[in-house]
């Protein structure tokens, strides 16, 4: 396996081989499939936690099944502990890591987060909102590394602050999501398109106060850049700014392991720049997704929701939303793109086939030779 020139990504004594992190994608976008892939090609492979009890899958975990009657865990928990297991075993001995996404946004966001140690998961990722309480689930003796996903330095300080405050606790990372990012986006309108608030500029800031708040808490805390990421070249930027690492979502949906249906994947291949826009999301934020016909008809009022079935999001306004975001991107995953809609990065037109995961690493593995200076014709 190629070595990323010594360069692989640790998170405390957490040491995988690629520094790439794979980016968190609900709902069921990125399950445990995808996460197996990336964490068997060194990465760590990361399940989202988002809705998986929502999509109609079976509970096949008999264990799981007599926990979850014994206790009346409800089944998006329960679900999610069963893709944690799945992907262990298909993952077990690899020379990454796997771990989950929660977004700070979803009703069951501490419940997630305590199943997630409970079931050994390496790390938790969250984000979507400021994850100020999530360091409460950490248990005597567990593994588990705690990396919020913030988007400036002000943001990491406000978490650390808390954190070390209330629980004694720093951030074992951070990753640092800009602007060009698929999915939800912890930027205003205006910010989207300003210099000043570009994934090149907020680096440095970022990397400076991980920095600051590692040497008063003791301990080296990385910071993972993602949002725009595309290339080996676009990684070795990133690290060249004083990222330890990179987290890279929409080149991973174009992959065989990605746990969405084929229709989705090849609504990105078929993607021209002009079809990507930012679009008012339900829960509050904006995003960046394919603007389909979906789209244009809810935000001319023709999709609004008779009743919330879920109540799924905190900050949802379910009176007011043109459509339930849940459902949406369930029907997505599954292919059904007339009665839903997928997120993508800026770069996402440039996706133009759907590849293995190994081979995406390779490819990826290639370009950060290159722009290193080194042979890539060399093996890997």
């Amino acid at each position: 396996m190629f070595d990323w020139n010594g360069k692989g990504l640790s998170i405390g004594d957490l040491h995988v081989k690629s520094p790439i992190v794979q980016g968190g994608m609900g709902v069921g976008i990125s399950g445990h499939r995808l996460a197996a892939a990336v964490a068997n090609a060194g990465g760590i492979g990361v399940i989202s936690a988002v809705g998986l009890g929502y999509m109609g899958k079976k509970l096949e975990d008999e264990q799981l099944k007599e926990q979850a009657e014994r206790t009346g865990e409800i089944k998006n928990i329960t679900m999610f502990r069963q893709e944690i297991r799945k992907a262990r075993a298909l993952s077990k001995g690899c020379e990454g890591a796997i771990g989950v996404n929660i977004m700070v946004a979803i009703t069951e966001f501490i419940d997630a987060a305590k199943a997630a140690v409970e079931e050994g998961v390496d790390v938790i990722f969250a984000g979507a909102g400021l994850p100020l309480n999530l360091p409460s689930v950490l248990t005597e003796g567990c593994k588990t590394k705690l990396v919020p996903i913030v988007s400036s330095a002000k943001a990491a300080k406000l978490i650390a602050r808390r954190w070390m405050t209330t629980y004694h606790y720093a951030p074992d990372g951070f990753v640092l999501e800009g602007p060009k990012a698929g999915g939800h986006l912890g930027f205003s309108k205006e910010q989207i398109e300003d210099p000043e608030f570009q994934l090149e500029t907020l680096v440095g800031p970022v990397v400076e106060e991980a920095k600051r708040i590692g040497e008063a808490a003791g301990k080296v805390i990385p910071v993972i850049a993602g949002g725009g990421v595309f290339t080996g070249e676009d990684i070795v930027k990133m690290m060249g700014l004083g990222a330890s690492g990179v987290q890279m979502a929409t080149r991973f949906v174009a992959t065989e392991e990605c746990d969405a249906d084929i229709a989705f994947k090849e609504a990105y291949v078929n993607c021209k720049q002009e079809d990507i826009g930012i679009i008012e999301s339900p829960v509050g934020m904006p995003g960046r997704a394919l603007i389909n016909n979906f789209l244009k008809e809810a935000k001319a009022g023709l999709r609004h929701p008779k009743m919330c079935p879920r109540h799924c999001i905190i900050t949802c306004k379910e009176t007011e939303s043109p459509y339930c975001i849940s459902s949406a991107l369930i029907n997505a995953c599954f292919g059904n793109l007339n009665s839903g809609f997928a997120f993508i990065g800026a770069n996402g037109y440039r996706v133009d086939k759907i590849v293995k995961v190994q081979e995406l690493f390779d490819e990826l593995a290639e370009g950060f030779q290159r722009a290193q200076g080194m042979n890539p014709a060399a093996p890997l």
